[in-house]
């Protein structure tokens, strides 16, 4: 009977112990996510709102409501797909891996670079103006014209090169490893197949572009 009552004993000790931990985990968890993902996912959606809302705005200055879509937004099933995976990545992360998101040098960095992306990108548009538009023209009209000062004149596609600034740094910013390398990735290659399509069309509407392109880098890391 002592022997069983001293099990027993021990026994309850030990769930005590576990239930104990696991509620200092849970605290710790609770103080992490009230913290930290309050505002990095604060972060990530007022940079999303605004990049998106920022956009549509500009085109409807620059070209009119009646000569506007939805499509000013920029947002497609893929990039909402881009979204939802970064958030349920940075959300597991979080649960696993709390420490990892704890990197706030790293999370200013990503800041940093949403903002320098931001603001490139916008000095894009609005040094265009009516010449900048968010589809590719394969025909030459009145307003389209070739736009060389400015920020163009440091780099050629100063929109493309804020934007892979600007989405890259949303993943910097969430302390996401696998997003941040997928981002780089697929913008990069996006952008990489999209210029040369794009300059194909510049060229025939201007015959200048050739000796732009060679003055001008593309705005592209190792890309022409």
């Amino acid at each position: 009977m002592i022997f069983l009552k001293q099990f027993l004993g021990d026994i309850n000790t030990e769930v005590a112990f576990k239930l104990l931990n696991s509620f200092s985990f849970s605290g710790k968890m609770t103080e992490l996510f009230n913290h930290t993902a309050s505002r990095q996912l604060s972060q990530m959606f007022i940079a999303v709102i605004f990049f998106h809302g920022s956009e549509y705005l500009l085109a409807i200055i620059f070209h009119g409501k009646s000569n506007v879509t939805l499509k000013s937004l920029l947002i497609s099933q893929q990039y909402i797909l881009a979204m939802i995976l970064s958030i349920l990545e940075y959300l597991i992360e979080l649960y696993f891996f709390p420490g990892l998101k704890e990197k706030w040098w790293f999370s200013n960095l990503g800041l940093l670079m949403v903002i320098i992306g931001e603001i490139i990108r916008k000095l894009a548009i609005i040094t265009a103006g009516r010449a900048f538009t968010h589809l590719i023209q394969r025909y030459h009209e009145e307003h389209h014209k070739l736009i060389t000062h400015g920020v163009y004149s440091i780099v050629r596609h100063p929109g493309y090169t804020g934007f892979l600034i600007w989405s890259v740094g949303t993943q910097i910013m969430l302390c996401n490893p696998v997003s941040t390398i997928a981002f780089t990735v697929v913008v990069w290659n996006f952008f990489n197949r999209r210029i040369p399509f794009e300059e194909y069309f510049l060229r025939q509407f201007f015959g200048e572009y050739d000796e732009f392109a060679k003055r001008v880098p593309s705005g592209i890391p190792f890309v022409k």
